[in-house]
């Protein structure tokens, strides 16, 4: 379960071949903004599990860059809407050390809360690139590449992303939990 477009359809592509049906619920709850992304994925969990009557997950992710020490983190979702790539990228100027992290924590509640989290270093691009994927996608270089997210197919980032890797850790607790 998520409410953001842009991670239901990466969840969906990634999610497909699996037997996974997805749903796509835009429903408010409270967002906490808490010190980890994990404890944002925990909180909301165990506030959703009175109201769904089925297993369900949901996601928490941020950008973590170094030099801004690891801002935007867990604000990631309201400094995008508020400042966007442009604002990161004005905070970024004149700065020579790049690194940065990009973090996803599924927290999967199937009468007990699981946590999985995923992550890929890389660095902040100079400028905004592609028209690819959402939110930061178009300022983050996963390392070993040359493009950003957003330069990639959806195809492409979900074979390296952030997300991608915590989805790998929630498929084996699932299939575990099948066998």
């Amino acid at each position: 379960m998520t409410s953001n477009r842009g991670k239901y359809s990466e969840y969906k592509e990634m999610l497909r071949d699996v037997g996974i049906e997805l749903e796509l619920l835009l429903m408010s709850y409270p967002e906490e903004q808490l010190d980890t992304i994990e404890e944002v994925a925990e909180r909301s969990t165990l506030y959703l599990r009175g109201t769904l009557k089925t297993d369900f997950f949901i996601d928490d992710s941020g950008l973590f860059i170094k030099t801004l020490n690891g801002f935007p983190g867990v604000y990631s979702s309201y400094v995008f809407r508020t400042l966007g790539n442009v604002g990161i990228l004005d905070l970024m100027k004149g700065k020579t050390e790049r690194s940065a992290e990009f973090r996803t924590c599924i927290a999967y509640f199937d009468d007990k809360l699981n946590l999985f989290t995923g992550r890929t270093q890389g660095l902040i691009a100079t400028d905004p690139r592609g028209t690819n994927g959402f939110g930061f996608d178009p300022v983050f270089i996963p390392d070993e590449r040359k493009e950003t997210y957003a330069e990639m197919t959806t195809e492409e980032k979900n074979s390296i992303s952030h997300r991608s890797k915590a989805t790998q850790a929630f498929l084996k607790y699932i299939k575990k939990k099948t066998i």
